[in-house]
């Protein structure tokens, strides 16, 4: 009985003997890409109105301020990288307002910095989903996001141009 035992064992290892062979994915690795934002949103006529009737009275294009909070969640060799955004901004502070708004967007950016993303946006105009991309410059540990975002809202779209920074460094 013992004999058998240790045959079926050795037999056991043998077959799994190639699977122990097989290379491994990458491990993936967490990049933190976060810090301000600073742009202008373009408001349509009817996001205005909107806004209106929950007593905010603004023109068609408001300032921007926030803080995006960014991380990169999978990367390999490929030239995709995998990442993830909540962006808090407000806006209209030039008239004396604090609009909120905040995005979560999920995408992908090349090696070369182009990106692309999507996701839930909700301001006091309503909810929508949000349609971004654009480009990231680096300067060494330097990351200079330039990023265009359209909503194409029930009451009609908007249109944000965002810039600002991050230190790339792992967290």
């Amino acid at each position: 009985m013992r004999a058998l035992t240790l045959a079926a064992a050795l037999l056991t290892l043998a077959i799994a003997a190639p699977g122990f062979s097989q290379t491994l994915p990458p491990v993936a690795r967490a990049v933190s890409l976060s810090g301000p934002r600073v742009g202008a949103t373009f408001l349509s006529q009817g996001v205005v109105d909107k806004l209106s009737e929950r007593n905010i009275y603004t023109g068609s294009v408001i300032s921007q301020f926030g803080w995006q909070i960014e991380k990169q969640f999978f990367s390999t060799s490929s030239d995709i990288t995998a990442v993830t955004e909540l962006v808090g901004l407000l806006g209209g502070l030039e008239e004396s307002l604090a609009i909120p708004s905040l995005t979560w967007l999920v995408g992908v950016r090349t090696r070369h910095g182009t990106e692309f993303g999507v996701g839930p946006n909700v301001t006091p105009a309503g909810a929508a989903l949000a349609i971004a991309g654009g480009v990231t410059f680096r300067y060494g540990v330097l990351n200079v996001p330039i990023n265009v975002a359209y909503v194409p809202a029930k009451a009609g779209p908007r249109v944000t141009i965002l810039s600002g920074f991050s230190l790339r460094g792992r967290r």
